[in-house]
């Protein structure tokens, strides 16, 4: 694969090979002319708006405190001019910028893909010494921060700490990344930030669900799926010498019936397009409120002007489409446009469109899914009246 300045002149395949999930990398001028998506103003506007989830951390007299939003604007007059830090996730629910930053890290599969988060921090600001247990791309904005890292295996964490801070926090290496200059992390990988300025950091992580946590979702999943005929029965029931005795002759009735509950390949592709498409519990579509009529929107379509809502999450395997929790079998013409959709997030221009890819667009439209842009200018608007929303 050709080799790109965002990975510091390796190749996709070589980083994979030899970084993710392995070890960091620096990248120096990984997108030499960004400096940030919105300004810290614009980003306190966000944090304070009530679909946005947003953390304010600040230490005082040695102590972490941390707060959640919705914020108030006065909220950040109060604040001191030094050694806090505003967190926002999600950003590209919000931006249709952050989801052209987050496109260009489409060599890690969709599937993987968190969020965008954006913090802002002035002189001293930062969340302290901790480890993710998740892949992150840590790009600069506007501003410097120092980040030291760590390969340490002890993972101690201060008692009582609102925040997963480590006790002892032993760095190994140290850089200040300006602006356009990136640090991977792998998991586990221990790292403090500090601002040398104000400055603004953008987050690209990568979700790592645990076993137990898809264990327990897949259990839920089955609840749908799951049928098991029959009701409890002892008609050659026995006088038992101690009746507070479970009997053996239950266990094996319930381990027969439980032994029925079965699963294959499909039913966990099936659960892990739907768990990874869930949309977070925060996350909510708004339907068009004055929808335009199938035949224009077929003609949206054919201009190439659709594309995801910004919070939508699709995923396909096969003839499976996923898209924000739930599942779709569909034909071969269907599985080849909506593949494209999931792919690049937007649908190029469809000439010949089949009835059930119109009839599921159209619906997805309806339900807020999907949308269209009208005009070039159209995205620019869009992010211009999300940051002036309160």
């Amino acid at each position: 694969m050709t080799k790109i300045r965002l990975l510091g002149g390796l190749s996709p395949s070589d980083f994979l090979q030899d970084h993710w999930q392995k070890k960091p990398l620096l990248i120096r001028k990984a997108l030499p002319d960004f400096s940030g998506l919105l300004d810290a103003n614009e980003l306190i506007d966000l944090a304070c708006q009530e679909d946005a989830q947003s953390r304010l951390v600040t230490r005082r007299n040695g102590r972490w405190e941390v707060r959640h939003g919705p914020f108030a604007p006065r909220a950040f007059a109060r604040l001191p001019q030094k050694g806090w830090t505003l967190l926002v996730q999600d950003v590209n629910h919000f931006l249709p910028a952050a989801r052209e930053l987050l496109l260009k890290f489409n060599f890690i599969p969709h599937s993987r893909l968190d969020d965008l988060m954006v913090s802002y921090a002035p002189e001293d600001g930062g969340v302290g010494p901790h480890f993710d247990s998740y892949d992150v791309f840590l790009l600069q904005g506007t501003g410097r921060r120092r980040w030291r890292i760590s390969g340490q295996k002890d993972r101690t964490l201060v008692a009582a700490a609102p925040l997963k801070i480590l006790q002892d926090f032993r760095p190994e290496q140290e850089w200040v990344l300006e602006p356009g200059d990136m640090l991977y992390l792998p998991p586990g990988y221990a790292h403090d930030g500090v601002a040398v300025e104000p400055c603004m950091t953008y987050s690209i992580g990568f979700r790592a669900p645990t076993y137990q946590e898809l264990a327990m979702q897949f259990l839920v999943h089955l609840q749908d799926s799951c049928e098991i005929a029959g009701i409890y029965e002892d008609p050659d029931l026995r006088i038992q010498t101690h009746p507070g005795q479970i009997s053996s002759a239950m266990l094996d009735q319930v381990n027969a019936a439980l032994d029925k509950i079965e699963w294959d390949n499909v039913e966990v592709e099936r659960f892990i397009g739907m768990y990874l498409t869930e949309p977070k519990p925060h996350v909510f579509f708004m339907p068009p409120q004055e929808p335009i009529s199938e035949r224009k929107f077929v003609h949206q379509i054919r201009k190439g002007k659709l594309q995801l809502d910004l919070k939508s999450r699709m995923l396909f395997r096969e003839n499976r489409i996923f898209l924000n929790g739930d599942v779709y079998e569909v034909g071969k013409t269907a599985q080849r446009i909506l593949g494209e959709l999931a792919d690049r997030l937007a649908l190029s221009p469809v000439r010949d469109i089949d009835a059930e890819t119109q009839a599921l667009l159209y619906q997805w439209y309806l339900d807020g899914y999907v949308v269209y842009v009208e005009d070039t200018g159209a995205v620019e608007e869009i992010q211009e009246s999300i940051i002036e929303r309160k």
